[in-house]
This record gives C-alpha cells, sequence and structure tokens, in this order.
C-alpha cells in the first residue's frame, strides 16, 4: 500500500478501537517482516506519519510504539515527536535469540535518551518475548525482576510462544508475584480466556482476536472489537 493508505488504515482501526473504549493503541509496523533489529530512517517516516495521524483523529486516545523488531531508540524517536504515552520494547535487558539472530537488550541506551530527551513516555518491557529463544536457562521471575528493578521498565508484558498464541498461567503468575509495576499480557487472549487471565494480571494487550479472520494482519473488526471491549470490562471490573 502507499503511505496514505497505511495512514488510512490506521486511523481507521484506532477509530474502531476508541469508539469501543479501549484504554490505550499501539502503533507497529508489523507488516515489515522479515523485520530488522534496528530500522533504517524510512521506517521511523512511516510511522510518525501514521501516528500523527491517529493522534489527531483520536486525541483523547493514548498511544504507544512498537518499532519491531528491537529498536527502542526509533520507538522513542517517534514516541516524542508524537506525543505517544509509551514504547513497546521486545528485548529491554538481557539477550535472546531471535530469527533476525541474537537481539540484545539496551536498557541504559535507551533511559539516557528518555532523559536526554525530557519524555515523559512509559517503558513497556516483555520477559521471555515470543519468536525468541534464551541464551541459558533462567526462571522468568529473575528476568522479570530485573527488568524492573535494573531495566527500570514501567509495566511488564508476559507472552505466549508465538503471535496470538497464548501465555501459560504459571508464567504469568510468577512474573505478577515478583514485580510491582503493572503485569500485562501480550499475546493469545480471546473473550473465552479473560476469566482465567483476570486474577494474575492487571490488563491485556489485544490484536489477533479483533481481527476479521482472527488473525494478526488484518483489519479490526469493529464487531469483534465491541464484544471483546465489553467481556473485558465485564471481567476485569469484577
Amino acid at each position: 500500500m502507499s503511505m496514505k493508505e497505511v495512514s488510512r488504515a490506521a486511523e481507521a482501526d484506532a477509530r474502531v478501537l476508541s469508539g469501543a473504549g479501549y484504554d490505550a493503541v499501539i502503533l507497529e509496523n508489523f507488516g515489515d517482516t522479515p523485520f530488522l533489529p534496528t530500522v533504517s530512517a524510512i521506517t521511523v517516516s512511516a510511522m510518525t506519519l501514521a501516528a500523527l495521524r491517529v493522534r489527531d483523529a483520536c486525541p483523547d486516545l493514548p498511544v504507544g510504539i512498537n518499532v519491531l523488531r528491537n529498536d527502542a531508540e526509533a520507538a522513542l524517536a517517534v514516541a516524542v515527536v508524537v506525543g505517544a504515552h509509551f514504547i513497546r520494547v521486545n528485548v529491554h535487558s538481557g539477550a535472546r535469540v531471535t530469527d533476525q539472530g541474537l537481539i540484545q537488550g539496551a536498557a541504559g541506551v535507551t533511559l539516557r535518551s528518555r532523559r536526554a530527551l525530557a519524555a515523559q513516555v512509559e517503558i513497556w518491557a516483555d520477559v521471555d518475548v515470543k519468536h525468541s529463544a534464551p541464551l541459558g536457562a533462567r526462571p522468568i521471575a529473575e528476568e522479570a525482576a530485573d527488568v524492573t528493578a535494573r531495566g527500570m521498565a514501567d509495566a511488564v508484558l508476559v507472552t505466549g510462544e508465538g503471535t496470538g498464541r497464548s501465555v501459560d498461567g504459571a508464567k504469568l503468575l510468577a512474573v505478577r508475584r515478583a514485580v510491582g509495576v503493572p503485569v500485562l499480557v501480550a499475546s493469545g487472549a480471546t473473550v473465552e480466556t479473560l476469566p482465567a487471565l483476570a486474577s494474575s494480571c492487571d490488563g491485556v494487550i489485544v490484536g489477533s482476536a479483533l481481527r476479521r479472520d482472527g488473525k494478526a494482519g488484518g483489519a479490526i473488526d469493529r464487531d469483534r472489537a465491541a464484544t471483546f471491549a465489553r467481556a473485558f470490562r465485564e471481567v476485569f471490573a469484577s
């Protein structure tokens, strides 16, 4: 698609989510597969344009930026320019083996950049992130504790093994017990799984379950989005 079409699609999805009462939206370059560990300037420009369109269309809707595969510096730059509320970083600290090769966290660089820019932007960091493997076995509770205490992440995200895959309940509970910041499920959440998740997390990041075919990458279905939002409110408010 042209950038005009891409930004229009981002705006359309944001309007649907805003209308359904979602608390925030995340923009990411999901269509850029195969991903690069560090993106080029054109990706930063494209993400900025799309994010600005979303902010203009839904000025009261908090926005997050995730630059795949793990370009926290680019995400922070976009977030500062457009006034986004947070960035998502798949590998904020430590190192993981991925289809992009070895990805190493750069928490120190990201935090110093945020301070230098005087940016009020939260860092939402994954632990044991999907589509990756650790260099060495380590309890997920230790990883989560480090990413918050030493990496100073503002929220911790827990995923399944891949996009759209459910999280392991035991791992989720271990993370929740190990940290004092919000814990969000970041893959595999569906209307059916919300009741089981509610006792072990503070919220969810949902994508695949809102699409017309139930798979990541397509347009958001208005009815699916509304149904999920209602179910979430009912479960997490109880």
